[in-house]
């Protein structure tokens, strides 16, 4: 354990981010959660392994995801199924033969980014919804479906489209209904603009040039922001207590090892990585060569990456998990030190979590 919290100390000394929380746990056993440095360098205010932090990407296997999910259980989905048969704007569109499978491994022909906020920003509230779907629909493809990966955050916009189309209902209200409540978890959610939550804690992310503040309790992407703060590739916000709960149940599922509410088959198909990707379906997976997860999550693991710093991997056969969230985005997205970081504390938190209980064959 010294060594780990060590590093992360120095990860602090050395700005590799202002702030952070780290956690490391053997299936719902937490070995190691400690939180490090600042919430905003302006106050100096402590981060606590309460604070909440902007998850970003998280948001496309921890809530995005399971929704696909449990749609596919209650088959009201299926993973081969074409984007035309469910929305009926991308008829005729060389965007129709998609399918949910192609936009969960990002193999949808989708660019990866595009700003579309400097657009629907110009655009009354509740008209930029209905905007932003012409222009999904619009947008030409940059490769052909299923052609090559290219991690795309358009692709996980649709999705949610495709979540709202289907159940008549907003993403977190249908996540919060089928996941986190049920969970009982009250510090996993999302948080539209100027929503108050005035007894929690958020960390800083970055002096957002366009909205002329640094962002706090907001979430940092763009697109997201001008949508009303719920979209599928961005929005949530959580404690990395509350995201352990989560991976917990997924890894249980897929384990077998009790009841829950993922089935076990759905689980490992999604947890299974693609054909000519290092990617699961909505979950990363670690590549051969230079991994954020480091050298020794085994080959059966899945995880993902957030742009504000944020992370968790999971170790499908030794049960492992660490969850990294940090603020490395404030005051700037400049920041990139993490990048060389992250491998280097997930081997050493693997060595810890090794020492502490895991069997000698697995190290």
């Amino acid at each position: 354990m010294e060594k780990t919290d060590v590093l992360m100390q120095r990860a602090i000394e050395d700005g590799v981010f202002p702030g952070a929380v780290l956690l490391v746990a053997k299936k719902d056993e937490i070995i190691f959660h400690k939180a490090y440095g600042q919430t905003n360098i302006s106050n100096g205010e402590k981060v606590t392994v309460d604070t909440l932090f902007d998850l970003a990407s998280l948001t496309k296997p921890l809530a995005t995801t399971p929704a696909i999910m449990i749609l596919v259980q209650k088959k009201k989905l299926f993973l081969g199924q074409q984007l035309a048969s469910i929305i009926p704007e991308f008829k005729g569109t060389d965007k129709a033969p998609i399918t949910i499978r192609n936009l969960l491994c990002h193999r949808s022909g989708l660019p990866a980014w595009l700003p579309y906020y400097k657009r629907l920003v110009l655009i009354e509230p509740e008209k930029r919804k209905h905007a932003l779907h012409e222009l999904l629909v619009n947008e030409p493809l940059v490769n052909a479906v299923g052609q090559r990966t290219l991690y795309s955050d358009l692709g996980f916009i649709i999705l949610n489209w495709v979540i709202e189309t289907i159940t008549g209902t907003s993403l977190d209200c249908f996540v919060g209904k089928h996941i986190y409540k049920p969970l009982g978890l009250e510090n996993l959610f999302f948080l539209s603009p100027g929503e108050k939550q005035s007894e929690k804690v958020f960390a800083a992310t970055e002096d957002c040039p366009w909205r002329g503040n640094v962002l706090s309790g907001a979430v940092h992407d763009d697109n997201t922001y001008v949508l009303g703060g719920v979209e599928g590739h961005a929005g949530l916000f959580g404690t990395a207590g509350s995201i352990h709960k989560v991976l917990v149940e997924l890894l249980a599922a897929y384990q077998h090892g009790r009841d829950t509410f993922f089935p076990t088959v759905y689980t490992r198909q999604f947890f299974s990585r693609q054909d000519k990707t290092d990617w699961a379906l909505g979950f990363d997976t670690p590549s051969s060569t230079d991994s954020s997860s480091g050298t020794l999550f085994s080959r059966n693991s899945v995880g993902h990456l957030g742009f504000t710093g944020t992370s968790f991997w999971m170790d499908l056969d030794r049960s492992i998990i660490i969850i990294l969230l940090s603020n490395r985005i404030h005051p700037s997205r400049d920041n990139l030190k993490i990048k060389e970081f992250r491998p280097i504390l997930h081997n050493e938190a693997m060595k810890m979590a090794f020492q502490i209980g895991v069997p000698a064959s697995d190290i």
